[in-house]
């Protein structure tokens, strides 16, 4: 959790209004994607009155400056996406689009698409995620 002190605030609101905007694939938001949108903005030390508030007024996105940043928010994204355990081509398009915007590599990306499958419930551990984007950063 080091790296939430390296980024301010406009970022955090950023990230979240992102995942917000994520989560809104259909017109209701699911409790349980709810719950885990709450629990980031907790450990983003956002209010729940700001996270309210973002669900009406999202934030511009500002992209994150530090590499390892951008695959945590891309990991985030993943576990939100995977949650309902029902991805749609129009969810692995998105997301796709959300990690190139990011600054990822687009060959890490569709590794990490492709591969996600073969996890339980969809679920690429955070090292797994890291070292597949540290053979595409080097």
């Amino acid at each position: 959790m080091e790296y939430l002190l390296m980024i301010n605030r406009v970022q955090k609101l950023s990230l979240l209004s992102e995942m917000i905007a994520f989560s809104q694939k259909d017109e209701s938001l699911k409790s349980v994607e709810n719950k885990f949108l709450l629990s980031i903005a907790k450990q983003l030390e956002i209010s729940q009155e700001d996270f309210n508030y973002l669900f009406e007024h999202p934030v511009t996105y500002v992209n994150l400056k530090s590499y390892s940043e951008r695959i945590v928010q891309f990991h985030r994204l993943i576990l939100l996406m995977n949650l309902d355990q029902n991805t749609s081509a129009k969810q692995l398009v998105k997301i796709h689009n959300f990690g190139l915007r990011m600054g990822l590599s687009q060959e890490s990306i569709n590794r990490v698409l492709d591969l996600m499958e073969s996890f339980p419930n969809k679920i690429v551990p955070p090292d797994f995620l890291i070292d597949i984007f540290k053979v595409q950063y080097n």
